[in-house]
């Protein structure tokens, strides 16, 4: 028959004649058959299989043996023998060599014509050692890839245990090698299906022994980690990511990244690998990794692989998007590398001249995903943009292509910000002694304690919370000087942008403290205020006077044009001005327009009722405490005496501490008996300050009409509301008989909006006296001499230009407004004495549009309407002050998120921390002219504005340094951690610790109840 069949396949006969006689011999398989017959014809056939001249002698070969070992299947086990097997896989068949995919394709048909013999079994082990050989043999995809459908087809053929991780290993290597040369379609897809069915065996085996799981992804780590510049692993490894159970992400990349055998170069290179992964196509979970690995070295602080890499691969991962097939894992990795590189814009300025044609591209490919993506895309690019504002040329042609796409708030680009950041610690991967110290969750910044500077950082903590003021401060363009105004823009620029939890404010401690200020003490924080403000007003007040005079031969810019500049040319480049910018056809400095108000101070002489007024700035009210509970609700001229604390009166300390005088007996008994319940609120004090004072006794008014001294009666009215409203509450207080200062532990409401009643001109108080007289007393060197300057007690005449008026005119014609405030921050100083205790502060940001509306006030109500809108406010508390994510803590290093409630009673749960300095924000009237959007005295600015090049500079490099020495300390912990012991104490909340307290919630606290005084931070 074999005889036959092989003259038949060779010969010239019609093709149809060749095979009808095949079909005969295969019907003959049906028949008895000698064995002798049945070896001669499996030998035919596999010759004609193996090494036949064309398709029809390899078909008639797979037809006849088929059929004949269906029928005769012991005699084809005889012949398909262990023996055999092993000298086609060793030697090869005739001219075919070991390693043709033919021979397997052989095996594995002959394999299956045994599939139910016992036979299979017998020739497991062999094939066990003999595939374990081949693989070793780093054989090409085709063949790689029968081989796995062999093995999937009889996983007993497997190796197995010790034998099974070897050989995973070696096909992991193997994967290493699968470089595909093809350009064609067809060729590329046939290469990735060949891959995709070895990763699929893999998939398999790790299935079914799980042992061989962690072996192998060492090995595909040692693999795409190696430095060796002659070899580069192909990117097919990049299919057994999708096979990896993403369960096991946490405890492999925390494995990776904190073991010590692993150098900084074979990590580099391995993340720079997993990257390239991206581009292959039908790999899922790559993404997923990739970030994994990016967060996992965050997390142990390796910042100098993370730069290198994002430098390195950002463009390539970018050019990714351009691909439908890999382009949303791109974008997810592309994403996370953009946000989290927040110490410079390098890493998003390489990729801003792809975005204009990709955002074209994908508005015009017209694939159905592409909106979406677009959507996405347009997102990350504003989140970018707004990190790194200040480019206008770089950004004007982006923002065009992506103007009709929506924009995310300012609250969710800070909030994503936030939560990308290297330093944020959302991670997961840290633990232990390597829990990296970045920003808290609120995003916010802390200040870093010199040495008992908590009440400079409680200051400088508040008016950065000033929306209004520190972006005001932020449009400066002071590039080049050397001033107290540059050298807070770059604090706040810090405070802004630095990636370090706490910034350390030395510097401005150096240039900013009082001179008579011992280094090292506590010192008192409204005293600091009142300086730093008057600082800055004089030092501008100064730099403008220079700079008229040097600019008087020819017209320079104004200090106006240099405001509109700063806020509408965001680029850094531009002309140097050294002094700050004033509003337009406004001679005011900065701190005058943000915090200056004007108090006007009226006498009238009971005896002749000629009256003497005086108008003199401010920027804060200095207020005492009431005298008693009775009488602090609408006080009467009798009730208030003569000494009574002026509206900024000095004081023992620096200001804050009211004279013997000033704080009425029962006052300073409040410090052995503390209240619990707030008896008095803010608006009380407040009518307190303005409510009108009779001058007399001790204190009589000496009246130049009368040339004597006589009763009279004195009135305190505003006339200028400040955008700002600075509140001193004067709880520390000088005892004269035991030589001791004492703080006022009183519990004061406060309330979250307030209204200040303000005097709008009618008919002046002294308009009917001569207007020379007027003009002087407005226009004196007085009144703007020293704008942070107190106010001197009211029985002292000096420099006060008197009006007087016939007893028939009456106290005033003007009309009060009721000016409404929300409150912005608090600054509370937790302790016993203005020696000693700890400065912390709440703060939120206000802006001048915060829906509260008041309305004008009969001017009979004068200053009693503040304590009856302060009631009809608290009901507003709920719904406007609690919100969760709307107050900061800021305590020293430490920043946390607090609410409205927590402000209120704090006090009331810590009786030694009490609220010293308030900031209201003043809002929007309906029906009053100016107050129609975020405008302040003409200068309008509604957003952050862009960050200069010299700032971005300063921080880039501050981050960089931060990063570095992250990275430095990490590892001097992680060669440490083994032999140190550390106990960790969860932080304390509000309500078991006070927040200035000593403790792991608090910056340092003050002398307790029971302790003596001492000093802290």
């Amino acid at each position: 028959m074999d005889k036959i069949l092989e003259a038949l396949v060779s010969s010239s006969h019609p093709l149809t004649v060749k095979r009808a006689i095949v079909k005969k011999v295969t019907e003959a398989a049906e028949k008895e058959v000698t064995e002798e017959q049945c070896q001669a014809l499996y030998h035919l056939t596999t010759r004609l299989i193996l090494l036949g001249e064309d398709a029809f002698q390899r078909q008639v070969g797979l037809q006849v043996q088929e059929a004949y070992a269906r029928y005769h299947r012991d005699e084809f086990a005889r012949f398909f023998s262990k023996e055999y097997v092993l000298g086609l896989l060793q030697q090869g068949y005739g001219s075919l060599d070991r390693r043709d995919p033919a021979i397997l394709d052989f095996l594995h048909g002959s394999l299956r014509l045994l599939i139910s013999c016992p036979a299979v079994l017998e020739m497991a082990p062999l094939l066990q050692t003999e595939v374990l050989r081949i693989i070793c043999e780093r054989p090409e995809p085709a063949t790689c890839a029968k081989l796995a459908t062999i093995l999937t087809d009889f996983p007993q053929c497997v190796p197995r245990e010790k034998a099974g991780v070897l050989f995973c290993q070696q096909l992991v290597r193997t994967f290493a090698y699968f470089h595909c040369p093809a350009t064609e379609e067809r060729e590329l897809r046939e290469y990735v299906t060949q891959v995709t069915r070895v990763s699929v065996l893999l998939q398999g085996i790790w299935k079914a022994e799980p042992a061989t799981l962690l072996p192998s992804l060492q090995e595909v780590f040692a693999i795409i980690s190696s430095t060796d510049p002659s070899f580069e692993p192909s990117i097919a490894l990049a299919s057994l990511v999708q096979h990896i159970p993403l369960q096991m992400i946490t405890v492999l990349i925390k494995s990776l990244t904190t073991d010590q055998n692993v150098k900084d170069a074979s990590m580099t290179q391995a993340l720079c690998r997993m990257i390239d992964w991206l581009s292959w196509p039908l790999a899922n979970h790559v993404d997923t990794w990739v970030i994994a690995l990016l967060k996992g070295l965050a997390a142990v602080q390796k910042f100098t692989i993370l730069i290198d890499v994002t430098l390195l691969k950002i463009e390539q991962v970018f050019n990714r998007l351009w691909y439908p097939i890999v382009r949303q894992g791109a974008l997810v990795v592309l994403s996370h590398m953009l946000l989290s590189f927040q110490h410079s814009p390098e890493a998003f300025h390489l990729v801003v001249p792809h975005i204009v044609p990709l955002v074209k591209s994908l508005k015009n490919d017209g694939l159905p995903n592409s909106k979406t993506f677009l959507l996405q895309f347009a997102e990350l690019v504003h989140c970018m943009m707004y990190q790194y504002s200040g480019f206008p040329d770089l950004y004007d042609s982006i923002l065009e292509s992506i103007k009709e796409l929506p924009k995310p708030n300012e609250e969710k680009i800070k909030f994503v910000l936030n939560q990308s950041a290297w330093t944020s610690q959302s991670n997961s991967f840290a633990s232990g002694l390597l829990k990296i110290t970045g920003k808290s969750e609120t995003g916010k910044t802390g200040l870093v304690n010199l040495g008992n500077t908590c009440y400079m950082n409680s200051i400088i903590q508040i008016l950065f919370m000033a929306t209004d003021f520190r972006r005001h401060v932020m449009s400066l363009h002071l590039n080049g000087s050397n001033t107290l105004m540059k050298k807070l823009q770059l604090l706040f620029a810090f405070l802004a942008h630095t990636q370090r939890a706490a910034y350390s404010p030395r510097s401005f401690l150096e240039v900013s403290r009082p001179p008579w200020f011992t280094a090292g003490s506590q010192q008192d924080c409204s005293e600091y205020l009142r300086f730093l403000l008057d600082r800055l007003h004089e030092e501008e007040k100064t730099l403008s006077a220079l700079q008229v005079t040097s600019s008087k031969p020819e017209p320079a810019t104004t200090s106006a044009e240099t405001l509109q500049a700063a806020t509408s040319q965001p680029v850094a480049d531009m002309p140097t001005h050294p002094a700050p910018v004033a509003a337009k056809g406004d001679g005011r400095t900065l701190v005058e327009r943000m915090f200056g108000g004007r108090l006007s101070t009226t006498i009238r002489c009971l005896q002749c009722h000629s009256l003497s007024e005086k108008e003199e700035p401010f920027t804060d009210l200095s207020l005492a405490f009431c005298p008693s509970m009775s009488k602090c609700h609408g006080p009467t001229d009798e009730h208030k005496s003569s000494s009574s604390v002026g509206p900024c009166q000095g004081a023992v300390n620096g200001g804050s501490e009211s004279s013997e005088g000033s704080v009425k007996e029962g006052a300073g008994t409040g410090m052995e008996r503390p209240v619990v319940e707030p008896t008095l609120s803010v608006p009380d004090l407040v009518d307190y300050f303005l409510a009108p004072e009779i001058l007399e006794n001790e204190n009589c008014y000496f009246c130049e009409r009368c040339a004597s001294l006589q009763r009279a009666k004195k009135v305190m009215q505003v006339v200028m509301a400040p955008e700002y409203l600075i509140l001193t509450l004067l709880r520390f207080s000088y005892d004269a008989t035991c030589h001791v200062r004492r703080k006022i532990l009183d519990n004061v409401g406060i309330p979250l909006h307030m209204s200040l009643p303000l005097r709008q001109h009618g008919i002046s108080a002294s308009s009917s006296f001569s207007t020379a007289a007027t003009s002087s007393s407005s226009d004196s060197p007085d009144s703007g001499e020293n704008l942070a300057k107190k106010l001197k007690p009211s029985q002292k005449e000096d420099g006060m230009t008197e009006n007087r008026r016939n007893s028939e005119t009456n106290d005033s014609d003007s009309e009060m407004l009721s000016v409404p405030y929300v409150l912005s921050s608090v600054v509370v100083h937790s302790g016993m004495s203005s020696e000693s205790g700890h400065y912390y502060s709440y703060g939120r940001n206000a802006s001048s549009t915060d829906g509260y509306v008041a309305h004008p006030c009969p001017k009979d109500l004068e200053s009693s309407s503040l304590s009856e809108s302060s009631t009809a406010t608290q009901e507003e508390m709920g719904c406007a002050g609690n919100k969760s994510m709307d107050w900061f803590l800021f305590n020293d290093s430490r920043v946390s998120f607090t609410n409205f409630e927590s402000l209120q009673n704090v006090t009331s749960r810590f009786p030694k921390d009490t609220a010293y300095v308030l900031i209201y924000r003043k809002q929007e009237v309906s029906g009053q002219p100016g107050n129609s959007g975020p405008v302040v005295n003409g200068s309008r600015l509604s957003g952050e504005p862009p960050l200069q090049k010299e700032l971005m500079d300063a921080i880039t490099k501050d981050n960089k340094l931060f990063l570095q020495e992250q990275e430095l300390n990490a590892r001097a912990r992680a060669l440490q951690a083994t032999s140190a012991s550390c106990s960790f104490r969860p932080n304390g909340s509000d309500d078991n610790e006070p927040p200035g307290s000593c403790g792991p919630s608090g910056g340092g606290g003050g002398g307790g109840f029971n302790t003596i005084s001492r000093l802290v931070f």
